[in-house]
């Protein structure tokens, strides 16, 4: 079995996951050849990874001079395997120098070291001076680097010349540009998230232990699917029992309008005498900013709970999995880059009741309306916007937006 494994991970870059499984066995004393076998790779992969990213652990009794070097001894056991102090006994007591692996800091190296081998010139020698001599000769007479391009075609990117010319790679500098130093560089926007203290009890750990304990087997998966930036936002959500999704659009991507939708659907589901929770009682989504109102989305307008919402693990989107999948069918119809800003609720939910009268080979050729309907019912599907497309006319391409009479692009 080992070598099946090994096989199929063979020349694979180690992922978070497997760095958190090394962190973890080498806290229980697992050998290098253990967690090789654990995760399908050789044990010295696991020796190189844990000794080039091993970090300084200080404690009470790290000491240091004025210059911030640590004066405490080595210790003789990290000159030999597993060379960290994660597993290691006596380390809540221990005074000498203590180096341990973490996955989260090796996973941030490896992804900068991942990004600095991929930026840089990738022309041979011969070809980028002979892109530069045209670029500069060109600049020289004040044409701009688009003409140049066009003109002497260069065989590289019009954003990729820009970026050479920024990182300092030419012969001549952003100021001999006749509109280049006007522009100021672009801020990077701080994406908004959910506060760590009010995920308190609504961990991913805590939703793992939750439906552990009440038996639970299905829930909601939400999330967000963004169209042009700065534009309208689809909240999607997701039916794990039936893999039947729908989808809120959005005037933007905050707390308040997320929150709006909710107050909006359980109206309408109290004006249908169907009880919310029946069909909302746990929702698990991730730490955007989006969903930050965490009462806004549990309860209703009397001060009650009517759900229980948890988030995922921060940068762990596969623990929604469903809904991720999911949005595979959506992006069929409205593919990265499509605009949002001309769609209406109306046509959202004729997009989604194509989608959801897909066949499913999951469901042995059932679609998702008819797993949830036989659930739920046809009137809870109403509320939700879906309804049944004959399979001869599901449209599962962007051909749908042409046929709703959208312009997305």
């Amino acid at each position: 079995m080992s070598n099946i494994v090994n096989s199929t991970r063979k020349n694979k870059h180690l992922t978070f996951d497997d760095r958190l499984t090394i962190e973890a066995m080498l806290k229980s004393q697992s050998t290098f050849s253990e967690i090789a076998r654990t995760i399908g790779k050789d044990a010295s992969t696991i020796s190189k990874e844990v000794r080039k990213h091993r970090e300084l652990a200080a404690n009470n009794w790290t000491r240091r001079d004025d210059s911030g070097r640590v004066l405490n001894d080595e210790c003789p056991k990290l000159t030999h395997s597993p060379y960290v102090c994660n597993g290691c006994k006596q380390k809540p007591y221990c005074h000498l120098k203590r180096l341990v692996y973490r996955a989260k800091s090796a996973q941030k190296d490896y992804e900068a070291l991942r990004s600095e081998s991929r930026t840089g010139i990738a022309l041979n020698k011969a070809s980028f001076w002979d892109t530069d001599r045209k670029l500069r000769e060109g600049i020289k007479k004040g044409q701009h680097i688009y003409h140049i391009m066009q003109t002497e075609e260069i065989q590289a990117s019009q954003a990729t010349v820009y970026r050479y010319i920024k990182k300092g790679y030419c012969s001549f500098s952003p100021i001999e540009l006749p509109r280049m130093v006007k522009f100021r560089s672009r801020k990077p926007r701080q994406l908004e998230y959910v506060p760590y203290g009010a995920k308190k009890g609504r961990a991913y750990e805590d939703f793992q232990q939750h439906i552990a304990a009440n038996h639970i087997t299905h829930w909601v998966e939400m999330d967000t699917v963004i169209g042009r930036v700065g534009g309208k936002v689809l909240l999607t959500m997701l039916f794990t029992n039936s893999n039947f999704m729908f989808g809120r659009l959005l005037p933007n991507k905050t707390a308040q309008a997320v929150t709006e939708q909710f107050q909006t659907l359980r109206q309408k589901f109290t004006d249908a005498g169907i009880p919310f929770a029946s069909c909302f009682s746990l929702i698990l989504t991730d730490n955007g900013g989006e969903f930050a109102n965490i009462d806004g989305i549990e309860m209703n307008a009397a001060g009650t709970r009517e759900t229980r919402l948890f988030y995922c693990d921060p940068m762990r989107s596969s623990q929604k999995p469903r809904v991720e999948k999911n949005h595979t069918l959506l992006r069929d119809i409205l593919p990265k880059g499509a605009n949002f800003d001309n769609l209406k609720q109306e046509k959202v939910d004729i997009i989604f009741s194509h989608i959801n009268s897909t066949k499913r080979a999951v469901f042995n050729g059932k679609t998702a309306y008819e797993m949830f309907t036989h659930i739920y019912g046809t009137e809870a599907a109403h509320i939700l916007g879906i309804c049944k497309v004959p399979a001869e006319n599901v449209v599962q391409t962007t051909k749908l937006l042409q046929i709703l009479g959208v312009v997305a692009f």
